[in-house]
């Protein structure tokens, strides 16, 4: 397979944003002796290791990608390459009856527990999970995670700073136990809400403190606003206690995670307000049309993969810029160090402090 082939697009891109890594290769190499058959892929960047199986002779390959960029770039990546490859929801039909699956390791526990319940009860009895990543971002906690719901998990030699879990013989009566404890929920008394989360979602059940920060001075934020945006939605949080502490406003809440997006379903739910808060798996705003968002708050990730990269915060400005109509604010919370003011000031317009500590700064910028 000639890796230089494949591209992120449409995902951010940069110098240090690769389309695949050495992790991709080996899991390849590893798995060479089990790629006959069916073979499901779970979070596989942007297609290197479906393609890779369809290539050997996989057949067929389903595969499911978190992200909705990275499913767009896997389908533009198959195209490329001329190979079919299915698409799924993370459900239990991306891996029913798969002998093989492979999966980059998340980089959070929970995803992982998740993501080898769902193997582990639904896949086939013989399945061998071939699991790799970087080193760097592997812990032998890892291993016992997996240890959990199949018999047998071994451990390659490393090559390139990467390294492969081998996980075989599924114990489903265990694993199908624990499917149904996720999301997982967490009551927040001092914000009178609770939180759900799926595993990988950023601060899972807990409330970060950035997230803090800016719901302690939102309530200023556009508060004759009849309709909000919760941009880059993560759990939810922000969504369900605007609707939650204004009774006539609608909010939309998007993400591009598709665990996300469960994330915020699950907490709107659980806080009463899912009739007046609609989530949508989106790349930024992609769904609102141009000047008819009033208010939009954002917590913007600073992390591409495992790589630090502004280029999402920026992506997400610009969309913003694009979906507020003229006098509409985007409430932006983001650590002080990255210096955002002068980028909101010319992607969206006039933007002044609301609120400063020791680690964040939240400001508000007005279309113009």
């Amino acid at each position: 397979m000639d890796f230089s082939l494949l591209r992120r697009d449409p995902d951010v891109t940069g110098p240090d944003l690769a389309a695949s890594d050495a992790a991709d290769r080996l899991i390849l190499d590893e798995a060479a002796a089990h790629l006959s058959g069916p073979v499901a892929v779970i979070d596989d960047g942007y297609g290197a290791l479906a393609i890779g199986a369809a290539l050997a002779g996989a057949d067929p390959v389903r595969s499911h990608q978190d992200l909705i960029t990275g499913e767009r770039a896997l389908a533009a990546n198959a195209d490329r390459y001329g190979v079919a490859v299915q698409q799924s929801p993370f459900s239990a039909d991306v891996v029913r009856g798969a002998r093989t699956v492979l999966l980059r390791l998340p980089r959070g526990l929970d995803r992982l527990a998740e993501v080898s319940a769902l193997i582990a009860a639904h896949a086939d009895p013989e399945v061998v999970v071939v699991a790799g990543g970087r080193i760097k971002h592997m812990s032998p906690t890892m291993n016992g995670v997996l240890g959990e719901v199949f018999e047998r998990v071994d451990v390659t030699h490393a090559r390139q700073k990467s390294r492969v879990l081998l996980a075989r013989g599924p114990r489903p009566d265990v694993a199908a136990a624990r499917l149904p404890t996720w999301p997982r929920h967490e009551r927040h008394d001092d914000l009178g809400l609770t939180i759900a989360a799926h595993g990988g979602v950023f601060a899972g059940t807990r409330l970060d403190v950035g997230t803090r920060f800016l719901l302690s001075v939102a309530g200023s934020a556009v508060p004759d606003a009849s309709s909000a945006v919760d941009l880059a939605c993560g759990n939810g949080v922000v969504a369900a206690a605007l609707a939650t502490a204004r009774p006539a406003i609608s909010v939309l809440a998007t993400d591009r995670s598709a665990a996300a997006v469960a994330s915020a379903r699950a907490t709107a739910a659980a806080n009463g307000v899912a009739d007046r808060v609609r989530v949508e798996q989106a790349d930024a705003l992609e769904t609102v049309s141009g000047g008819a968002a009033e208010l939009i708050l954002l917590n913007p990730p600073f992390h591409s993969d495992a790589a630090l990269s502004t280029g999402i915060a920026r992506h997400l400005f610009a969309d913003a810029a694009r979906a507020l109509a003229p006098g509409g604010e985007l409430w932006c919370v983001w650590n002080s160090h990255l210096r955002y003011r002068p980028t909101l000031e010319r992607t969206v317009g006039p933007t002044r402090q609301i609120a400063r500590n020791a680690k964040f700064t939240v400001t508000a910028s007005t279309k113009a």
